[in-house]
């Protein structure tokens, strides 16, 4: 599996469009139209912040794990499909969470365009500075 191998699709707009997705499971969700036991997104809404925080804390380990196994296999083809599964149930759960707090990948996606050109460690030491690290 290599992504150079393959015509990206337009990001913004992937994630903008499962992003409208998520939010309408939400407002369903909300509104009493989906329900918990049939609906894998309303469950997730219906743990609230903890248990959707929680979730994400889940996938991610298993996203390290996942990456691990891919540099012991040396690469092999079948450990990255696992490791882009786990980031993919990674990046759903991340969608999740924006939408739980009214947030939205572009807001993610401008905070990355902001940092563009900076370097990562004068990022952090101003974040450091400010007090918000």
């Amino acid at each position: 599996m290599d992504s150079t191998n393959k015509t990206p699709k337009n990001l913004d707009s992937a994630f903008a469009h499962l992003a409208d997705v998520v939010d309408k499971r939400r407002d369903a969700f909300k509104s009493g139209q989906a329900d918990p036991k049939t609906s894998y997104t309303a469950l997730l809404f219906s743990k609230g912040d903890d248990g959707i925080l929680k979730k994400i804390g889940e996938e991610a380990t298993e996203t390290v794990m996942a990456a691990k196994d891919v540099r012991s296999s040396h690469l092999a083809s079948e450990q990255k499909k696992l490791l882009v599964g786990e980031m993919a149930d990674l990046w759903f759960h991340c969608l999740i969470a924006l939408s739980q707090f009214n947030l939205r990948p572009e807001d993610v996606i401008e905070e990355l365009d902001r940092r563009l050109g900076t370097s990562g460690i004068e990022e952090k030491a101003a974040r450091k500075a400010s007090g918000k690290e």
